[in-house]
């Protein structure tokens, strides 16, 4: 195992120490524990900056199951690396912020365990060289997640938006589960650089459209694209320093790697062009004019968020045109490239110390209500300062970091449409239009942020606690975020040549050369759009409560959020309604779904597919084997005609004594002995469990009732022979029975076949068979621990009820 994957495998470790610590430590606060890991690895990422600068990349193998192509590599490139960092510093800086934000009696052990989880599991996703693997780590992030945001599990509001968006971002990770294994029979392997390497196998394949959809919802659905946004605001619930970390560096990012990863597999596609463009601008537009509504300040940053994530996938789709050009014509479209892997690096910063902000603001006056909140610049200086540069950076405004990631999406906005592919030089003129629409109201959102909480009237009597500035603890981190705005904004050289340069050159095919920023470019296109963002935004502000109400005049049902809740009331009613067709309480009735299936897919399966029955090689019938079916059928015909229980038990077990009649006559005692035990053991328990059986008289039952019970009888028996017959008479490989003889004694030292298969050869199953039966023992002992527990607790309320009367 190398340092790479210790790396990865370091906060999981973590995650299963932390929970066993906490109980032991009371005094000290148990994020000090904590925050060592993401620092650590921090430094350890940043030894590989020299590495992916100068063009290199490391690799580190480790087997796992090699037999399904499914192997713990790990690969460094710049992309990579780039995520890495994002993950583990802004993690960092979050840990140190919970450790002020959370009080020590709230569960931290469980918080800090979910939260090593959820940094491991997006490790796993950036760094995976499999794509089995990143999937396996995809899910994890999901299910992390989903313990983050429920973290305050006595709060509704808190499970609601954990189960929304675990069922969004689960269903997006089986799409592109899907898509996965498309690629991965069209490319012939596992590996995502041999995938890269061979794109042009997939490209060819007929599944290259339908594995090119099926990724891109899964990308859509985890970086809260339009219209699977929804989950994204009612994630707010979770802790604080739980939102910083998923809308900046983590859980919202994943898609947006995803996006960047691929897409030299996937640029040559019209289809994926237009598709990443077209659901980033709406995703921009609708977001951002949505934030401008929200009264919530976490509801603000929530659909802010939705808003840059749709700016930053609008930038990956336009930097794919540079797959159709050559030479200077692809760099020219490539920059969108250089300006989404700063963006990325830019709203981590300003929006990880805006929520650290709106956490303060709740934590210090008690409410996230705008309407409440106002005039606070004088009571709370530095943490205004704090908003301003952040909000100011978010809105584009210069010389923050985000006014020159801004400008260089504007300016690929309107450089696509020079474009003479795909009808970009015509209907490519919508985009920078909604381009520039959608960073009005992102520049109306960020300044309204500021003016919501610090301009205005002050309202001490609205408040539930009287405002102040936080501890120093709590402030350190957002307010380091904010120097990182304004350092990368005045000397972006800082990030250009290390970070930004080498995963730029990850995402594109082109040689990119090194990238500049400016805070002015000269009298461009760009500047002036840029210019009538601000006039119009400003327009906008001051004219807020007059168009606003336009917005909020929209119906409730014309909503994405409706449609959701209205399918979350009726799908469980209309499933208990199917699901109580067939639980009915009867045995029967679930076995004639179960046994009705199997017939039905049995037949379906060998009326489409062609098969030959083959009796060349049956063995001739002895008289002793015939006798013995006959007694078989004959106590099988008993059991139908019986008419009582009792006899119903002797004449099934009759049946068992019967099949271990035949493994003797087949040279089998051990297995007729097997057999014998287990008939005799289950007879037993049915006889001591006919006292318990429900009083139901059989000869009662209508002659519908019996029909049916003898068709699927008479179906799954025909099925089972057929199938049998047919797997007999079609052996398409030889017989392992082979390998068992001549392998038995030698490699496993023993005489016994059967034994030795299932302890050695195949132990592995015994095993986790062994572990079944364990798993159903405890449930079943849990729940009859439970049941006493029930009854004594109703006796103890008798007791009660009647000492009272």
């Amino acid at each position: 195992m190398s340092w790479l994957h210790t790396a990865v495998l370091l906060p999981f470790i973590f995650a299963l120490i932390i929970p066993i610590v906490y109980r032991f430590i009371k005094r000290i606060h148990i994020g000090w524990f904590v925050l060592p890991v993401p620092v650590v690895l921090f430094i350890y990422f940043l030894s590989y900056i020299s590495t992916t600068m100068s063009g290199d990349h490391r690799f580190a193998e480790l087997k796992w199951m090699p037999q399904i192509g499914m192997n713990f590599n790990l690969y460094v490139d710049g992309l990579s690396l780039l995520f890495s960092l994002l993950i583990t510093g802004i993690g960092a800086l979050v840990t140190f912020y919970s450790i002020s934000y959370l009080s020590k009696n709230e569960q931290l052990g469980n918080f800090y365990c979910y939260l090593l989880l959820f940094m491991g599991a997006m490790l796993g996703v950036v760094l995976s060289d499999n794509v089995f693997m990143l999937y396996l780590f995809w899910e994890m992030t999901s299910f992390s997640s989903f313990l983050l945001i429920s973290f305050w599990r006595t709060r509704q509001a808190s499970l609601y938006g954990a189960q929304k968006s675990l069922l969004i971002t689960v269903f997006g990770g089986l799409s592109l589960l899907g898509g996965l294994i498309l690629m991965t029979l069209s490319g012939h392997s596992t590996s995502i650089r041999h995938l890269i390497a061979h794109a042009s196998e997939i490209q060819s394949s007929p599944t290259f459209i339908l594995a090119m959809i099926l990724i891109l919802f899964g990308a859509m659905t985890k970086s809260a694209q339009f219209p699977f946004y929804i989950w994204l605001p009612d994630a707010m619930e979770a802790p604080t320093p739980v939102s910083a970390y998923l809308h900046s560096a983590t859980m919202v990012k994943a898609g947006i790697y995803l996006v960047a990863r691929f897409t030299p597999i996937f640029a040559l596609s019209e289809g994926w062009i237009w598709t990443v463009t077209a659901i980033g601008l709406i995703t921009l537009f609708w977001g951002s004019l949505n934030a401008t509504k929200q009264l919530d300040l976490k509801g603000i940053l929530a659909f802010s968020t939705v808003s840059q994530l749709g700016m930053v996938m609008a930038m990956l789709g336009i930097g794919a045109v540079s797959y159709h050009y050559q030479g200077a014509q692809s760099q020219f479209y490539a920059a969108a490239f250089i300006a989404a892997t700063f963006h990325l690096i830019n709203h981590a910063t300003f929006k990880c110390a805006l929520f650290m902000v709106a956490g303060i603001i709740d934590h210090e006056t008690g409410t996230r209500d705008v309407r409440k909140l106002g005039g606070l610049m004088t009571v709370m200086p530095i943490s205004f300062t704090i908003t301003v540069i952040t909000a100011l950076s978010m809105a584009g405004v210069p010389p923050f970091n985000g006014f020159l990631s801004k400008e260089s999406f504007i300016e690929a906005m309107i450089n696509v449409t020079h474009s003479h592919l795909f009808s970009l030089n015509t209907l490519g003129v919508l985009i920078p239009i909604v381009a520039i629409v959608g960073s009005v109201f992102t520049f109306v959102y960020s300044v309204r942020f500021i003016g919501q909480i610090f301009w205005g009237s002050y309202k001490p009597e609205k408040l539930p606690h009287k405002p102040h500035e936080p501890s120093f603890m709590m402030w350190i981190a957002p307010a380091f975020l904010a120097v990182l705005v304004i350092v990368f904004g005045l000397f972006p050289a800082i990030l250009t040549k290390p970070i930004i340069d080498p995963a730029s050159r990850a995402i594109s095919n082109a040689h990119i050369p090194h990238a500049e920023f400016h805070l002015f470019h000269g009298f461009t296109p760009a500047f002036f759009a840029t210019l009538f963002i601000y006039a119009a935004g400003i327009a906008l502000i001051f004219t807020y409560h007059k168009w606003v109400k336009v917005i909020e005049s929209i119906p409730e049902r014309l909503e994405l959020n409706y449609l959701y809740d209205r399918s979350g009331r009726y799908m469980p009613f209309y499933s208990k309604k199917v699901t109580r067709t067939y639980m009915s309480g009867f045995i029967r009735n679930k076995l004639m779904v179960i046994l009705g299936s199997l017939i039905a897919l049995t037949l379906i399966t060998l009326l489409c597919m062609p098969f030959s029955l083959n009796f060349d090689h049956v063995s001739r019938l002895r008289t002793t084997e015939i006798i013995i079916v006959i007694m078989i059928l004959a106590s099988a015909f008993m059991i139908v005609f019986a008419r009582s229980r009792l006899f119903s038990i002797i004449m099934l077990s009759a049946v068992g004594y019967s099949m271990a009649i035949f493994f003797i006559f087949f040279n089998a005692p051990d297995l007729a002995l097997t057999q014998f035990v287990v008939e005799t053991i289950s007879t037993a328990l049915f006889l001591l469990c006919f006292y318990h059986l429900p009083n139901l008289n059989r000869y009662n039952e209508s002659k519908s009732f019996k029909v049916g019970n003898a068709l699927i009888a008479a179906g799954v028996g025909i099925v089972v022979t057929v199938l049998g017959l047919i797997a007999y008479g079609n052996k398409h490989f030889e017989s392992i029975a082979s390998y068992y003889k001549e392998n038995v004694h030698s490699l496993a030292h023993g005489n016994n076949m059967v034994n030795v298969i299932l302890v050695d050869f195949r132990g592995t199953d015994t095993l986790f068979e062994s572990s079944v039966l364990g798993i159903a023992g405890l449930g079943v002992y849990t729940l009859i621990k439970l049941r006493s527990k029930h009854k004594n607790g109703y006796e103890r309320v008798e007791e009660n009820e009647q000492t009272e009367k």
